[in-house]
């Protein structure tokens, strides 16, 4: 693990301006509206208005708990069929680094989280809106394939609000700053998702403060 990077992203109170271009604060579940991207066209000839957009969206809790220093995640939206997804679950991070798990495992309210994976979504937005009102973080990329993990920033959200993000926003689920805690979830049905494995292309992890 010494030859692993460790890349600090700040930590900022998120608002509508500081997420323009990333997404917004939601204050009502059932009122956001989620976009849903036209399947791309492969030559010149234009998609028909009103096809291509049809998959429709799904709805579901998103849960995320600690356990033994280490985040975990289920999106019960969509099915866990990915490389990325093990036991029907998502690692989502480590309290600490990786290496040195067993001197925090027992730590019950972690001061960092340090992420290994990213991704995004082409073909729509997504919605995370807090079900118990607990703080959490997000932390989120805007658009492009030549991204760098130092392009990333983490916002923090005082729960009293959800944040939806656009379609191609860099994203890794939200975390809490403590405990378990559960998202209502809603986001596009097709659930196509870019991915990349932060150790395996940059040799790093991200990480942030849990407190801002």
């Amino acid at each position: 693990m010494s030859s692993i990077n460790k890349i600090k992203i700040p930590l900022i109170k998120a608002t509508n301006q500081n997420l323009k271009g990333y997404g917004y604060l939601v204050d009502d579940f059932d009122k956001c509206k989620i976009e849903i991207v036209t399947w791309p066209k492969q030559g010149w000839r234009d998609i028909e208005k009103g096809t291509g957009n049809e998959g429709g969206i799904t709805e579901g809790p998103f849960e995320t708990w600690w356990d033994k220093g280490i985040l975990y995640g289920r999106n019960n939206a969509v099915e866990h069929k990915s490389k990325y997804d093990k036991d029907g679950k998502y690692l989502l991070g480590y309290s600490s680094e990786p290496n040195n798990l067993n001197n925090n495992s027992d730590k019950k309210n972690p001061e960092e989280i340090y992420i290994w994976h990213i991704n995004y979504h082409p073909d729509g937005g997504q919605l995370f809106f807090p079900s118990d009102n607990k703080p959490f973080i997000s932390p989120l990329a805007l658009p492009g394939d030549d991204i760098q993990p130092n392009n990333f920033k983490a916002f923090y959200f005082d729960g009293s609000k959800g944040l939806y993000i656009h379609p191609n926003i860099w994203h890794e689920g939200v975390f809490p700053t403590k405990g378990k805690a559960t998202f209502r979830g809603k986001q596009g049905k097709v659930h196509a998702r870019v991915s990349i494995d932060l150790l395996e292309e940059f040799k790093s992890y991200i990480y942030f403060n849990l407190t801002i």
